[in-house]
C-alpha cells in the first residue's frame, strides 16, 4: 500500500533513491521496481533484515530492470551517512512524527539531497491522528512511537525554513483512519476484537481487489479523513557560478 503518488513524485531508471525510515518496505520495493538506485534506510536492524530478503527475491523473480541497485543501510536519521548531494530524490515516509529533534532531521534531507532535487514527505494528518490520541493513550505513548501531530502547514513551515519549496500535497488512505480508530477504542494490541477484524478484513479485500466503488470512496473521504497527508518539496538548485564577463552580442547592444 503505497503513499507517495508516483504519477506526481516520478523516478527515473538509474536515479539514487533514499528511502529514510524505510520500515518494512513498501515505498523502497516500489523504486527498485521502477528501475531506480535504491538505498533503504532504518534504525531497526530487524525491519532491514526483512527488506533485504524481499531485495534478494525480487532480484531472482525477475521483477527489476536489469540496472537497478538496492542496498540496506542501518543508522540515525539526525546524522546520514551520506555525502552532500548524494541523492536525486528522496522519501521519508510516516518517520518524522517519530524523531524529537525533527528539524535536525529535515537538514540531514536537505543535506544529502542534491540542488533541483525532489523530497517527498508523509506523516499521519492531523484530525484523524488527533482522534487517535484521545481514543488510546497506549496509541502515541509506546516507546519509539509518534512524539507529535502535525497540520500540514507546520510541517511545510519547518521544511521551508529547512531550505525546501513546497510544491503541492495530497492526502491519502481515507478508507484506514476508521481501523485505526476502532485500534484505539478497543485496544490498540486487540487485534482479535470482532470490530476490528471485520474491518481489517475489509481493507485487505479492498488493497487485492481494487473494486470501483471503495476506490471512488476513498477519493471522496480522502480530503477529509485521509490517514496520511503527503507533501511534495524540491530543494532549490545551487546559485549560478560566474562564468567570466559577458560577451556582447547583436541583441545586446
Amino acid at each position: 500500500m503505497l503513499t507517495v503518488d508516483f504519477r506526481r513524485f516520478r523516478v527515473k531508471p538509474g536515479e539514487r533513491v533514499l528511502d529514510m525510515g524505510c520500515g518494512a518496505g513498501r515505498h523502497a520495493f516500489e523504486l527498485y521496481r521502477r528501475g531506480a538506485r535504491v538505498v533503504a534506510f532504518d534504525l531497526d536492524a530487524d525491519e532491514l533484515a526483512g527488506v533485504e530478503k524481499m531485495f534478494g527475491a525480487m532480484r531472482l523473480e525477475g521483477e527489476v530492470p536489469e540496472k537497478a541497485t538496492a542496498e540496506t543501510v542501518r543508522g540515525d536519521a539526525l546524522e546520514l551517512p551520506f555525502p552532500d548531494g548524494h541523492f536525486d530524490k528522496i522519501v521519508a515516509s510516516e518517520v518524522l512524527e517519530h524523531i524529537p529533534d525533527d528539524m535536525r532531521a529535515m537538514r540531514e534531507l536537505l543535506r544529502v539531497l542534491k540542488p533541483g532535487g525532489r523530497l517527498a514527505v508523509t506523516v499521519p494528518s492531523w484530525l484523524p491522528e488527533r482522534i487517535c490520541w484521545a481514543l488510546s493513550e497506549d496509541y502515541h505513548t509506546a516507546p519509539g512511537g509518534h512524539v507529535r501531530i502535525y497540520t500540514r502547514a507546520e510541517l511545510e513551515a519547518k521544511l521551508k525554513a529547512t531550505g525546501f519549496r513546497v510544491d503541492g500535497h495530497h492526502h491519502a488512505h481515507g478508507l484506514h483512519a476508521p481501523y485505526w480508530w476502532i485500534k484505539c477504542a478497543v485496544g490498540v494490541g486487540n487485534d482479535a476484537h470482532p470490530a476490528a477484524k471485520a474491518y481489517h478484513r475489509l481493507l485487505v479485500w479492498d488493497i487485492m481487489k481494487r473494486p470501483p466503488a471503495t476506490r471512488l470512496a476513498e477519493r471522496v473521504l480522502n480530503p477529509v479523513i485521509g490517514k496520511s497527508v503527503v507533501v511534495y518539496f524540491t530543494k532549490p538548485p545551487s546559485p549560478a557560478s560566474p562564468s567570466g564577463p559577458v560577451k556582447e552580442t547583436a541583441d545586446a547592444v
